[in-house]
């Protein structure tokens, strides 16, 4: 069942505390369309945030020692956010973990689960939706394991209860195909009335996409096909703007206002031509240059994120009236002298202003 943003993805400002507010009325399943100031500032281009604090960090523990939680994705079902992001952890492969909680204020007292679906393998860059044709959930990430032809592959897990982390089956490949010898990463699935679309990027300013019909899903898919090629980086992520039906893809790029930032295109149709929006270093979708901060500055950079949704099915929809953007983030001198694995990254939320 689908719910507006403005009624389930809104959140507030109290004091300096995210709540969301205490109810989310249903609405009708026929698309209303979207207008305001909101909408005409994001088919204009212009795009300007307030950063509020870090959402969610490395927890205290004394059996194991967080370095980072990244990457998140996530949806609003029955009452409850579901977040699954990935995790790095002293002495151990990188992971994906699940947290749930009714509204932002309670991040700090989830409960954090690792999800065992795959067990001695590498799996992070998660994504999470429903997907209706099957009535199951769908985690879609990049995975790896030594017993795997090729052992690195675009990999998927379902469940049909999304807040019983135990409940997930094991890890397996989608059958993704290599872009230019390139197995790609960060893989994203959107699905339009037709076909599910495989969208990721191989770190050389090029996303990829590949189709398959929808009763084939998740396997069968087509040979890749160049969906974009630019100054982009990683972390291509495609959703449909609810009330104008076109889409939007948001894609990390890098060394602009913050080490890493935000771009955006829009296209009319899933396999059709992305055109810039905001894709300069000097006006982009999120970066330092657009963002403000509400409290203390705790990142210097926009990084791997995913815009809360208007729904959680698999056409992705989001409402343009009212964007919110979770994402991760990291001061300078926090990269300073690591590598990528050991940066202590943390989320945040990004509100429009």
């Amino acid at each position: 069942m689908r719910r507006s943003v403005r009624a389930i993805l809104g959140v507030a400002l109290v004091g300096s505390v995210l709540v969301d507010p205490p109810c989310a009325p249903q609405i009708q399943e026929t698309e209303a369309a979207s207008s305001g100031p909101g909408v005409d500032n994001l088919l204009a281009g212009r795009f300007a945030w307030r950063a509020g604090p870090p959402l969610i960090s490395c927890p205290e523990s004394t059996t194991d020692t967080y370095i980072a939680i990244k990457d998140p994705s996530v949806v609003f079902y029955q009452g409850r956010w579901h977040l699954f992001c990935s995790v790095i952890r002293e002495g151990a492969p990188y992971q994906t973990e699940y947290l749930s909680f009714p509204d932002w204020a309670h991040t700090a007292k989830a409960a954090r689960h690792i999800l065992p679906v795959h067990r001695d393998g590498r799996y992070g860059a998660p994504q999470v939706f429903y997907f209706e044709p099957q009535g199951k959930w769908y985690l879609i990430c990049q995975a790896m394991h030594d017993t795997w032809d090729p052992q690195y592959a675009a990999s998927c897990a379902t469940t049909s209860d999304i807040g019983d982390p135990d409940s997930w089956s094991q890890l397996r490949p989608m059958g993704a195909l290599p872009a230019d010898g390139k197995p790609g990463l960060d893989f994203w699935v959107i699905c339009d009335d037709r076909a599910a679309h495989l969208f990721f990027t191989t770190l050389d300013g090029r996303m990829w996409r590949e189709e398959t019909s929808l009763d084939q899903f998740p396997g069968g898919w087509s040979q890749p096909r160049l969906a974009l090629q630019g100054d982009i980086f990683e972390a291509g992520h495609i959703y449909r703007l609810r009330g104008i039906g076109r889409y939007l893809a948001l894609i990390e790029a890098q060394s602009g206002h913050g080490w890493r930032y935000y771009k955006a295109y829009l296209a009319d149709r899933l396999d059709g031509a992305w055109e810039p929006l905001a894709a300069t270093a000097d006006a982009a979708f999120a970066s330092m240059a657009n963002t403000e901060h509400s409290g203390e500055r705790w990142t210097d950079c926009i990084s791997h994120g995913e815009l809360l949704r208007a729904g959680y099915d698999q056409h992705l929809e989001v409402d343009p009236a009212g964007m919110r953007f979770l994402f991760q983030g990291a001061l300078d001198r926090e990269t300073e002298g690591r590598g990528y694995g050991q940066i202590t990254w943390r989320l945040g939320l990004l509100e429009a202003r």
